[in-house]
């Protein structure tokens, strides 16, 4: 028999399973409408019945395990709390309704922290102790590494580093408060930022001929590349903010490593090497020239299935 787990990714609109094996290979996959579900119990029997589906497609495939990366999970409780983006409110014990269905291990985290994992057993992280991994998305996550270990903290939620203020009284995030890292440094900070941009400069941008609502991360970093002066100082300011950020995680942290995974590191060299160098300018002495900042080694699309199981697979090791 082939021990095999299944990768889980919750998102709002969609979630994907995947069986991966030991070394990371994704052998099977299927997506269903999470909002097809508004009963946690409906989504559930959705969820078994679709991963019992794809392990029962190979007589040699045996279960060892689930891994689930979802918003606002807690490692430590195996649930959702409180996710503004899900139909189901309040705290859902997703771990125990699984387990009274299929009778293997599960493991739940948010989609950063599974990333960070994913990087971990799978990725650019594999000889790697301390390290982080942030997903510039359309908000900021962040999953941190120490001596090995993700750091999950006392209540299970560490490392919101996304919500950390970086702008004092600055843009509102969806969090309710305001000057959050990921109000700036994220795919949907930087589509906010050429909003801005474009009624405080005068120069000609096709970004300008771009209704605000089909403007993309994508589309900046595209005329970017072109020299468009809008999209190029919103790439920089980006950019300074991003490694303002990073060098506050750096100081309490020391990594390794910074991988920046997800929509807004898509940017490639556009991002990459403003960060650099805001990083070689602004760093703390003693941290100066220590960390790697590296885009991810899982592919994107990918991505959050390989970090899920990543998370079981570790567990069962």
């Amino acid at each position: 028999m082939k021990k095999v787990v299944a990768g889980v990714d919750i998102g709002g609109t969609n979630t994907r399973i995947g069986l991966v094996d030991e070394k990371g290979k994704v052998l099977s996959e299927k997506d269903f409408k999470t909002t097809d579900y508004t009963k946690i119990e409906g989504f559930v029997t959705a969820l078994v019945a679709g991963i019992k589906k794809l392990v029962a497609a190979k007589k040699e495939y045996q279960l060892a395990g689930i891994g689930i990366g979802a918003p606002d999970a807690n490692y430590h409780r195996g649930t959702i709390e409180h996710a503004p983006n899900l139909a189901w409110k309040g705290i859902v014990p997703l771990a125990d309704l699984i387990k009274k269905k299929i009778n293997v291990p599960v493991v739940v985290t948010n989609d950063a922290n599974a990333a960070a994992m994913g990087e971990m057993i799978f990725g650019g992280a594999k000889k790697m102790k301390d390290f982080i991994v942030l997903t510039l998305g359309t908000g900021l996550g962040s999953g941190i590494v120490i001596d090995g270990k993700m750091v999950y903290g006392h209540t299970g939620f560490a490392g919101e580093l996304g919500h950390m203020t970086v702008v004092p009284g600055g843009r509102e995030c969806g969090c309710g408060r305001k000057g959050c890292f990921e109000a700036y440094a994220s795919a949907t900070g930087l589509v906010k930022t050429v909003i801005e941009l474009m009624s405080l400069m005068r120069d000609e941008s096709p970004l300008r001929d771009i209704p605000v609502s089909k403007l993309t991360s994508k589309k900046i970093a595209e005329a970017a590349t072109k020299k468009d002066p809008i999209a190029v100082k919103a790439m920089n300011d980006t950019a300074e903010i991003l490694g303002f950020g990073i060098i506050n995680a750096i100081v309490f942290s020391s990594p390794e490593a910074i991988f920046l995974f997800g929509g807004l590191a898509n940017a490639g060299e556009m991002l990459f090497t403003p960060v650099r160098k805001y990083l070689r300018e602004n760093n703390y002495v003693l941290m100066k020239d220590t960390v790697k900042i590296l885009p991810s080694g899982i592919p994107e699309s990918k991505g959050a299935v390989m970090g899920s199981a990543a998370l079981i697979w570790n567990e069962l090791k």
